[in-house]
């Protein structure tokens, strides 16, 4: 099952500091959360909220653009986060926003996380609720665009 929202009013987020903000109109889709150790290390958690944005989405950044600084987490991609208070904001594939970071949208987002993946990653210290959809790496569907980003 792959969740997405409805097209709905625009979906807009921000970092901490309020310095950028950002607007996607269209939906957001396969919201999972990841528990690699570089996710660990990005989200500052025992893992990430991330939510793919739909290809048919226009995403827009509204505010402070010039304030992302962006790291290459591999080869294509990467993320976006704010320089001055550290928010992670964005994954990026050659060069453009392929989803979101889920802490960062305001209000209600409109999907749920719907699997946790390199979950055979996760902290030592972390333990698994019973019940939810989770994969040792990757889902075995989207692998390469599961893994990318976050």
């Amino acid at each position: 099952m792959t969740n997405t929202t409805e097209p709905r009013d625009p979906i807009t987020g921000s970092c901490a500091c309020g310095g950028i903000r950002y607007r996607i109109d269209g939906a957001l889709k396969n919201a999972r959360s990841c528990h690699c150790s570089r996710c660990r290390k990005t989200f500052s958690g025992q893992a990430s909220a991330y939510a793919e944005v739909d290809p048919e989405a226009t995403f827009t950044w509204t505010q402070g653009e010039a304030l992302l600084t962006r790291f290459e987490t591999m080869p294509e991609f990467g993320l976006a986060f704010c320089s001055r208070c550290g928010s992670t904001l964005c994954g990026t594939h050659r060069g453009r926003v392929h989803g979101v970071t889920l802490g960062c949208v305001d209000g209600d987002p409109g999907v749920v996380i719907e699997m946790h993946i390199f979950v055979d990653s996760k902290a030592p210290w972390e333990v698994m609720p019973e019940g939810v959809v989770s994969y040792p790496e990757g889902p075995p569907s989207r692998v390469h665009a599961s893994r990318a980003p976050t």
